[in-house]
This record gives structure tokens, sequence and C-alpha cells, in this order.
């Protein structure tokens, strides 16, 4: 694994953590504000929606300089979010903050993407995507729960102490470790926009924001969900989200490897496997056991859907795919926004703790169909595609040029990829 990996898994780690740690002291930033649970909710919609903003127009600025650059430029703007966050006098100031770290996460997980990919062979483009965000999975497994443990305990602005720490760290080994490659091949930013002329890739992104949303419409009221339904106490709540993060850990590397083999088939799998658990976790939260088992499923199953995913816009946009990188990354995001506002309405309606399980589930199995729409979109593509080289081949050929093998060979290897 090359080291430079390595720089965004750390990078990751920091990102992952402040994303996530939120769900576990929502009650008490809630308390401390004198806030209601839905209203807190917007820390994290508001998070969502500044990945959404801040990952195409950062993306489209960062273009004149080194990736490299942009992504130490990027972690210190996430430094400075979270120790906002940590001082914030005000409700008001504790969401600026989210939202100035915020900015930072789509443009650095959609560059890093693009420098990932760039770092190995093409058949292994995935899987080192997948390496990148395992720094995401491993948040969860390690950062979000010890950072909730360190908010019940000492207090929810340590714990963005803390992550604001973490975030200097993933600064400095970006620096160190990721190489000096001048700036982005395509600097133009038409061309990067270019990309989105191509329906696949916003079929892509409105998977991403359906699918992903459905995992979060479940876990952003995870804490008072796992409490006053299922009846564990507030510090139980740490060893669940664990739960959660070795689910995602697992499905990120699953998601990662299967991609590499049959893309569309693992992104069917995931999305209805996801679809199924959020409906059980309806009747699950009941039960203790059944409620961690399910948990993480809902981790592993939502998060084999990010390799293949992101996997698929790079495909798509092969020709410009830093901006739309980026912009998927945003589409997660923004998946994370519609699911915690939406959890929170039917929170509001009266319709308990459970009902954001409905909403995700509804979300996921509405991304499932339009994978389902994409794949059928892309065979006909190939097949339209397989009948003009068929009809081409048939025409007389010229006597020095007797065979047309290496043209047909070389048109036919973007479709065997895309195809997968």
């Amino acid at each position: 694994m090359p080291l430079a990996l390595l720089a965004l898994a750390i990078g990751a780690f920091g990102i992952g953590t402040t994303e996530f740690v939120i769900m576990g002291v929502l009650p008490q930033v809630a308390a401390d504000y004198g806030v209601t649970i839905p209203t807190a909710g917007w820390l994290v919609s508001g998070y969502a929606l500044g990945v959404v903003a801040g990952a195409p127009l950062l993306t489209v600025l960062g273009t004149r300089v080194s990736r490299k650059k942009m992504l130490m430029f990027l972690m210190g703007l996430f430094v400075a979010g979270n120790a906002l966050s940590a001082l914030a006098p005000t409700f008001g100031l504790m969401l600026a903050g989210r939202i100035v770290a915020s900015l930072a996460h789509g443009a650095f997980f959609g560059i890093g993407s693009v420098v990932a990919a760039s770092l190995v062979a093409p058949h292994k483009k995935a899987s080192a995507i997948s390496l990148m965000f395992m720094g995401l999975t491993v948040a969860n497994i390690v950062g979000v729960p010890g950072g909730t443990s360190i908010g019940q305990a000492a207090g929810w602005r340590v714990t963005f102490a803390i992550v604001a720490a973490l975030g200097i760290i993933g600064l400095l080994g970006v620096a160190r470790l990721i190489p000096e490659t001048g700036r982005p091949e395509s600097v133009s930013v038409r061309g990067e926009f270019a990309a989105f002329r191509n329906v696949q890739v916003w079929l892509a992104m409105a998977m991403t924001v359906l699918g992903y949303g459905g995992v979060f419409a479940a876990i952003t009221y995870i804490t008072p969900m796992m409490t006053e339904v299922t009846g564990y106490t507030e510090g139980a709540v740490t060893w669940l989200l664990v739960l959660f993060g070795v689910g995602m850990f697992l499905g990120n590397l699953i998601g990662g490897r299967f991609a590499d083999r049959a893309l569309m088939p693992m992104l069917f799998t995931a999305l209805a496997g996801l679809t199924a658990a959020l409906l059980l976790f309806t009747a699950t939260a009941h039960n203790k056991i059944l409620a961690a088992i399910t948990l993480s499923l809902i981790g592993a199953l939502g998060f084999a859907t990010v390799p293949p995913l992101q996997k698929w816009v790079l495909d798509q946009a092969s020709a410009a795919p830093t901006l739309a990188s980026a912009a998927n990354i945003g589409a997660f995001n923004l998946g994370n926004a519609l699911a915690a506002w939406l959890g929170g309405v039917v929170i509001a309606a009266g319709l308990g703790y459970t009902a954001p399980n409905w909403v995700g589930a509804i979300l996921s199995g509405t991304a499932l169909l339009l994978a389902l729409l994409a794949a059928r979109l892309n065979r006909r593509t190939h097949s339209a595609g397989r009948v003009v080289a068929g009809s081409a081949a048939t025409e007389p050929a010229p006597a020095t040029v007797p065979e047309k093998e290496p043209l047909m060979s070389t048109t036919a290897a973007p479709t065997t990829e895309l195809a997968r």
C-alpha cells in the first residue's frame, strides 16, 4: 500500500470523527444550549449542507494549485471549524463552526479519491478508494465512540477540541506523505463541468443521496432511539457506535473488493440488504440484542455502497473526474441532510423514535430502483455501440488494412470496465 494512502486515511479519520460524533453527544449539546433534539439535529443537517456547497466550490477553486496544497488547505479549514465548535457560546456559532469544518469535507474526499485512484493500477482503483475511506470507518470504531465517551464524561466541548487536534495530525500527514504532482491535468472549469452532461453521473449522485441517506435517517437519532425505545443506558451507546463502526469498516472493505470485480451486482446487493435491514430495525429496536445486530448490518450494508458508487462516478466522468468525484461526496451529505431533516419531521409529528427507520427504508429502496435503471441504460448504450461497431465491420476493408481487430479491442475496453 502506498504511504500516500495512509496520509489520506489519517485525514479521513479526523473528518469521519467530527461528522459522526455529534450523534453520540446530541442530547448533551441540546441540553447545554436549551434546544430540542430535532433542533439540535440541524447540527447534522447543517454540516451535511456545508459539504454539499463546499465540495464543488472548493474543488473548482483548487484546480489552480496542486492537489497536495489543496488537501493541506482543506485540513486547515477543518481544524478552524472544529476549534470554533469547541468554543462556541451560542447554538448559532456552534452551527457556524460545524459548517466551516464541513466545507473541507467534500473536497477532501473528492480530491482524495482521485489521488488514491491515481496511485494504483486501474483494476485496483475501487480498493484504493476504499483504503482511503477506511480512515472514515476506523473513526467510527475508535474516534466516534471515544469522542462520545469523552463528551459524556468531560463535556462535548472537550470532544470537539480533540477533533481539532486530530485535524492537525491529518494536516501533518498530508504534508509529509502526499507526493507533489503539480496541478491537476484538467484545469479548465468548463472541462470539469462537462462531466455532468452524462446522465449516468446524475443517476449515480441520486443513488448516493438516497442510498446513504437511508443510513443517516436511522443513525442521526440513534442515541434517543437506543435509550428511549431499546432501553440502553447512555453509556452503552458508545459500544453500540463501536458495533456500527465495525460494520462500516467491514462493509467498506467488502464493497471495495467486489466493486473491482462486479460493480453493479455489488451495488444491487448492498442496497437491497440495506432496505431490508432498515425495515427490520423498526421491530428489532425493541430488543437489545437484535437492535445491536441490526445496527451493525446497517453500517456494513450502507458503507458497502460507497466504493462502487464513487468508482462508478469516476468511470463515467473519466475525462474530468475531480469535480464529479467531489460532487458525489457532496451527494452523500445531501442525503445525510435530507435524512436527518425527514427523521426530525417524523419524530416531531409524534410517530416515535423508530419512525426514521421507515424513512430510511423508503430512501434506500428508491436508490435500488435507480441502480437498476442505471444498469439498464448502461446495457442499452453498450448494445447500441456493438451494433454500430458490427455494421462498420461488415463494410469492405481496404486491401492494405486486412482487419480492424486493434480498433475493436480499443473501443471494447471501457465497455468492459463500465459494465462491471
